[in-house]
């Protein structure tokens, strides 16, 4: 079912709509939007498929362009063409307002005045109290954001199809067999690691033991003791006193 029905004039409004078509349906998804000549198939009773398209729509956008109110009617051009009951512009919107169908005036640029009722049809006076959205071609795709934005707050079914999403939060993935080294701010100590590189240690303030073997704390000794420690040390602290031999004082 189409949620957001095109309303347009020919003469002011076409590229407008096509823009409209083509932003709102990658935001809800092509069939959530229809407008006439792209949702008409050839050989269909149109007739039949406007007056159903605004029944069942969700909401319907009316673009008004510079020329939108004093249109001439194409079969009297010395009459405007919403004094013509058969106007298709002024039919759709009298079906949305009787179907009780959402009804969005959207301005065309930035000189477009809003809708005097006394020079609408008594059966569209009421547009021209509807809460309108304006939209010009240099700030375009950010009207038509606020607008999408607006409606899926409005319209809880347009939420569930908008594609706009919260961005996903970047993961980082971790080849197989990779190493990463977190630290998380981490002061000191042994942070954490995964891999196969052992510990890593930041800021460490103490005395330390990565090996297999017992950890030696032993003081520094230095001039006349030396503490000898050999690779993993699995037992005690081995100290020779006296005098240091140097090389080549040996006898």
């Amino acid at each position: 079912m189409h949620e957001l029905f095109i309303n347009y004039r020919t003469q002011d409004g076409k590229e407008t709509a096509h823009r409209f078509d083509d932003e709102l349906s990658k935001r809800f998804g092509t069939d959530s939007v229809f407008r006439a000549q792209k949702s008409i198939a050839p050989g269909t009773n149109y007739v039949d498929t406007l007056i159903q398209g605004v029944r069942r729509c969700r909401v319907l956008l009316a673009l008004i362009g510079t020329s939108w109110l004093d249109a001439p009617d194409q079969k009297r051009p010395d009459r405007r063409a919403l004094t013509n009951p058969g106007d298709w512009v002024r039919r759709e919107i009298e079906e949305a307002f009787a179907a009780g169908v959402l009804v969005v005036p959207v301005l065309l640029g930035r000189h477009v005045e809003q809708l005097d009722p006394l020079r609408l049809p008594r059966s569209l006076k009421a547009l021209a109290e509807c809460q309108y959205e304006r939209y010009a071609m240099r700030t375009g795709q950010a009207d038509l954001a606020r607008l999408g934005d607006r409606l899926v707050r409005q319209v809880p079914d347009l939420a569930s199809l908008d594609r706009r999403g919260a961005e996903p939060k970047a993961t980082s993935k971790i080849p197989s067999g990779a190493t990463t080294i977190r630290n998380d701010q981490q002061s000191g100590g042994i942070g954490a690691v995964h891999g196969d590189v052992g510990s890593f240690i930041n800021e460490a303030h103490g005395p330390l033991h990565t090996g297999t073997g017992s950890q030696i704390n032993g003081p520094q000794i230095n001039g006349d003791g030396t503490n000898h420690v050999a690779r993993d040390n699995h037992g005690g602290i081995h100290q020779r006193f006296g005098d240091a031999k140097r090389p080549g004082t040996e006898k």
